[in-house]
């Protein structure tokens, strides 16, 4: 018989998929674990057991199972002293505030009209797709079935749902939104007037929307950049629209040509769409030529065409020079044109997908009619999308054209202004020392993988995201060595804790803990939570459960909250709104005053809950609900004040104990655990494979509350296994940390 001392020091790597417990010979292999539930990875590769949950609110939702999410949760912080959790729901918002004096969590407003009275657009159907921005008192939320709404702060406690709407100049005109030629090539659109309402537009191939013409009615449409409202569709090539201002092209300067002696004037216009006989006017003329300004200016008929990009007309007097002229005219006209185009936003042409701010300027990207497109507006102008004439604090409208269509998902700004879509990684980069600008913002695609709707989340230097599929999670990282985007797996050693994520969340250093996490919320209600610490080049992954299920999370600082649904104990379902707080060892918690060991806890749970009772460091017992109270009287009568909520378990199990032995690893054959020695910190409850911990010794008194166990504890353990493990579990719902262990193994 033999005996060799294996140490497992640190559990860096987390939860390791079934895939692993073979690779004896990997280095994670003794940093890992074959479960690790309900514990948080600590940077020093330890475990401690995470925060119970605070209950904070109770929802009046109704649940339906067959909804992906019917609660999102986002964060509104406006400064550090004026947090707010904005809940968004189907047809409706609820704010709750954080208070900056006590932290206490309140709902402030339930929101269910926007500003002009109408139902609010969200729809649980697709709340887990929602991506949003935020700027002091206003957050923008994007989805492509709407146009961007507003959830803005009007006072301390009130707020207000609005829709997006661009800037539009001063006599209303003109507005400074994005356009997009849908067209296919060569087709002219021909406006039966210059000015004025009940305009008949005709394009020369089918355009207009007849299958749902009310999507095409109130849309915008330019006519060389003049805007014409659409007020109703006749069919495919017929519409019918209100003229904003009136039809005039500017044309390029010293677009007029003369000749000598005569009064026929050149006039060039690409596309010009002109036939002879057409009546136009001039305004905004130069003389030329010798042809006085009066004798350009004005009334006049289209006398000839040269070619598609030149006409001619007659003046009102001759020429005494040939010469190229005219300053830079304007002609009132509505010949048909290919110069023409319509609204990028809109009921047809769908909504932007993503939002973002980036470089002072706000960023929507990916409509249904342009999935690859990204749209900046003016800088320090978030409602302004005009490309107007390229300067470099003007709008920016860029496609990706990398050589097929990228249906856009996300856009973060981060090293650069990040775009994840369906099929591929892309990026545009920031140059150094200068901003992006209409003549030098360029869109580069980096990796294939593409990405789903859960909202990448940076953190330790990348962007995490899930891929399509909702299988792996990977990692955009800039990679000085390739000078390009890279997206490694970091989910691949614990693949089976990605279960088709719904949202994703980041905590930078909190819940008494100064490591960063990432929460991933999976569509089964439990959540895995991944640590990295990129500098030691480790990172791991855990699992959350509850008694319930997660439906959202959002973190806020250094607070973590989340919704959860629990069972009443009858049988009835709830969402409640729950803070992580280590403060609480038990879910859906809360601290409760009662008389001689009676507590009333009817506001939370119904007759029938069974739940568990702890004060202080002391576990009082399991109890069920009845007469809407909870009785304790006979473990402690004198009991006035005690934690009630409902337990959740933790686990650790490790990798079978394997080692090293001169004749080759002991794998496969019969072995045995002798000892396992823990070391513990502040451990108030402890079990080794069924061997409970005792923390009581018989000259205590037991009057007490319990003392915490800080240092190294041996557990002696009997039997013979193939493939024996370390089990680590609690008997009572209190305190417990473990930073490492070592196993003596006999064989």
């Amino acid at each position: 018989m033999q005996k060799v001392r294996v140490p497992l020091t640190n559990f860096a790597f987390g939860e390791v998929s079934p895939s692993l417990y073979s690779r004896t010979d990997s280095p994670v292999y003794n940093q890992s674990a074959q479960r690790v539930k309900n514990f948080f990875l600590r940077s020093e590769g330890g475990l401690i057991k995470r925060s119970g949950l605070k209950h904070i609110y109770q929802y009046d939702t109704t649940i339906n199972e067959l909804k992906t999410q019917q609660c999102r949760l986002l964060p509104f912080v406006f400064s550090d002293d004026e947090q707010y959790i904005i809940s968004i729901e189907n047809l409706k918002v609820r704010v709750f505030q954080i208070s900056s004096s006590t932290g206490a969590v309140s709902l402030i407003q339930t929101i269910t009209q926007d500003v002009s009275s109408a139902a609010l657009k969200f729809d649980h159907d697709f709340l887990h797709e929602y991506t949003y921005a935020q700027a002091g008192d206003v957050m923008f939320i994007a989805h492509q079935t709407f146009i961007p709404q507003q959830i803005v702060r009007t006072g301390l406690t009130t707020f207000q749902v609005e829709s997006f709407q661009f800037d539009q100049k001063s006599d209303s005109k003109k507005v400074y939104q994005p356009y997009y030629p849908f067209q296919s090539a060569g087709v002219t659109l021909d406006v039966s007037k210059t000015s004025g309402s009940g305009a008949t537009l005709t394009t020369s191939s089918a355009y207009w929307d007849t299958t749902s013409p009310s999507k095409h009615i109130g849309t915008t449409v330019r006519y060389n950049g003049q805007e014409i409202e659409v007020t109703g569709v006749t069919n495919s090539t017929t519409a019918t629209g209100d003229i904003l201002d009136e039809l005039k092209i500017k044309l390029s300067p010293d677009s007029l040509r003369t000749n000598n002696g005569s009064n026929i004037v050149e006039v060039t216009l690409v596309n010009h769409g002109m036939s002879v006989g057409d009546s136009i006017t001039f305004s905004d003329c130069d003389t030329t030529g010798g042809v006085s300004i009066s004798n350009l200016n004005g009334a006049r008929t289209v006398a000839g065409i040269i070619s598609d990009d030149v006409f001619t007309f007659t003046a009102g007097g001759s020429s005494n020079d040939s010469a190229l002229g005219g300053g830079t005219p304007s002609v009132t006209t509505h010949a048909p044109t290919t110069s023409w185009d319509e609204q990028s936003y809109s009921a047809l042409r769908g909504f932007p997908a993503a939002v973002t701010f980036h470089e002072n300027r706000l960023v929507f990207a990916g409509t249904l009619a342009q999935p690859d497109s990204v749209w900046f507006s003016k800088i320090a102008s978030y409602y302004n999308f005009d490309v107007a004439d390229a300067k470099d604090n003007e709008s920016i409208h860029l496609t990706a054209s990398v050589g097929e269509i990228q249906q856009i998902r996300h856009i973060v700004s981060n090293r650069d202004l990040q775009i994840f879509a369906a099929s591929s990684e892309m990026f545009v980069p920031a140059f150094q020392n200068q901003p992006i600008t209409p003549t030098n913002a360029q869109v580069r695609r980096q990796t294939p993988f593409g990405s789903g709707f859960q909202r990448p989340q940076p953190i330790d230097g990348a962007t995490l995201f899930i891929q399509k599929g909702g299988q792996i999670v990977r990692e955009y990282l800039f990679s000085d060595g390739e000078a390009a985007y890279i997206s490694n797996p970091i989910s691949t050693i614990s693949s089976h804790l990605i279960k088709t994520p719904i949202e994703m969340n980041t905590l930078y250093g909190a819940l008494s803990r100064s490591e960063s996490y990432v929460f991933v919320l999976n569509n089964d209600g439990t959540m895995a939570v991944f640590n990295s610490n990129r500098a030691e080049q480790r990172a791991g992954w855990v699992e959350f459960i509850t008694s319930g299920k997660f439906h959202s999370t959002v973190t806020i600082d250094d607070r973590v909250f989340a919704n959860a649904e629990f069972d009443l104990g009858d049988g009835t379902k709830k969402i409640v709104l729950c803070e992580f707080d280590s403060g609480f060892n038990l879910d859906m918690a809360k601290t409760y005053s009662g008389t001689a060991g009676v507590f009333t806890v009817s506001s939370e749970f119904n007759n029938g809950a069974v739940v568990e009772v702890v004060n202080g460091n002391n576990y009082i017992g399991k109890f069920t609900v009845a007469g809407g109270q909870v009785n304790v009287s006979s473990v402690d009568a004198s009991l006035t004040s005690a934690e009630i909520g409902y337990n959740f378990d933790v686990e650790l199990t490790t990798n079978p104990i394997d080692a090293q032995v001169s004749n080759g690893p002991t794998t496969g054959i019969p072995r045995s655990i002798g000892s396992v020695y823990l070391d513990l910190n502040q451990t108030l409850s402890c079990k080794v494979n069924n061997t409970s911990m005792i923390f009581r010794n018989v000259t205590d008194d037991l009057s007490q509350q319990l003392s915490s166990f800080t240092g190294k504890k041996e557990f002696r353990l009997l039997g013979y296994n193939r493939d024996p493990q370390v089990t680590i579990t609690q008997d009572a719902p209190l305190n417990i940390q473990v930073n490492g262990l070592v196993a003596e193994l006999i064989f």
